[in-house]
């Protein structure tokens, strides 16, 4: 994992004023910025950005963005989306807008991030696909570590990178209510059967609006459903997403189930 800093370019009335901009004025500064490359030797297949649920670092992410890397996907996490979301939001499309990161592009968001990736890929984002991962109803918050997830090596993660006040934080009202059938691009979800942060069905029921949603659930999973037990299913399933995003623009399936009669 790596850190990277973002710089942000003059905005167009800057460059038809004729006006210098400070240099200050220039850089977003985003304290951390983890990075993940695909291996050595292997062209990239695209850029996956990560926006970050309540009181998480971009470090919470190394295990979901090295695997999704390895499958040469370059990796940009981002933090808390509910700290400062204008921050977040301004790092997120730069990211985006990097002619250095390949396409398609794909925003990943969690909790938080979940709901921010929404309100961007609604807005001015320039995004190829979503993935929504424990989509927020409320404003409600998990009242510990063990109600975000049931994996041990992940509540570790949360114990060492996070803290309280993060984990305990309500999600500001910006991040609510965001319509999601204003976006038009390919949508996945993940959302665990066992949330007690946002209930499943509730969150489907937003999902659903977008014209082009499909929606998986996890059984038994947790809210922070990209690290919780069934991370390797989750990550498994955003991969075949990605792939199908990379081949066609409508994310048209690749490999198809077929039918033989003999399913109990």
């Amino acid at each position: 994992m790596t850190v990277e800093s973002l710089t942000a370019h003059e905005g167009p009335a800057a460059a038809e004023s004729g006006e210098a901009t400070p240099a200050a004025a220039l850089v977003v500064e985003i304290p951390e910025v983890a990075a993940w490359d695909e291996p050595a030797g292997l062209t990239a297949r695209g850029t996956v950005v990560v926006l970050g649920g309540r009181g998480e670092t971009p470090a919470v992410y190394a295990r979901f963005g090295s695997r999704i890397a390895a499958d040469a996907y370059r990796v940009r996490a981002l933090g808390d989306a509910a700290v400062d979301t204008d921050a977040i939001r301004a790092a997120a499309l730069a990211l985006l807008a990097d002619p250095e990161l390949p396409a398609p592009k794909v925003l990943v968001g969690s909790d938080a991030g979940a709901a921010l990736a929404l309100e961007l890929a609604a807005g001015e984002a320039r995004v190829d696909a979503l993935v929504i991962a424990g989509l927020p109803t409320s404003d409600a918050a998990p009242e510990d570590i063990a109600g975000r997830t049931a994996c041990p090596g992940h509540q570790g993660v949360l114990a060492r990178e996070t803290t309280v006040d993060g984990r305990d934080r309500t999600l500001p009202a910006e991040l609510l209510g965001i319509t999601a059938s204003a976006v038009a691009v390919p949508v996945l979800a993940v959302h665990g059967s066992d949330d007690p942060v946002s209930p499943v069905a509730a969150a489907i029921e937003t999902i659903r609006q977008a014209p082009r949603a499909e929606a998986h659930e996890v059984a038994g999973g947790l809210h922070d459903i990209l690290n919780d037990v069934s991370h390797r299913s989750v990550a498994a399933t955003v991969v075949l997403f990605l792939e199908r995003v990379r081949l066609s623009g409508t994310a048209a399936a690749i490999v198809r189930r077929v039918e033989t009669g003999t399913e109990s």
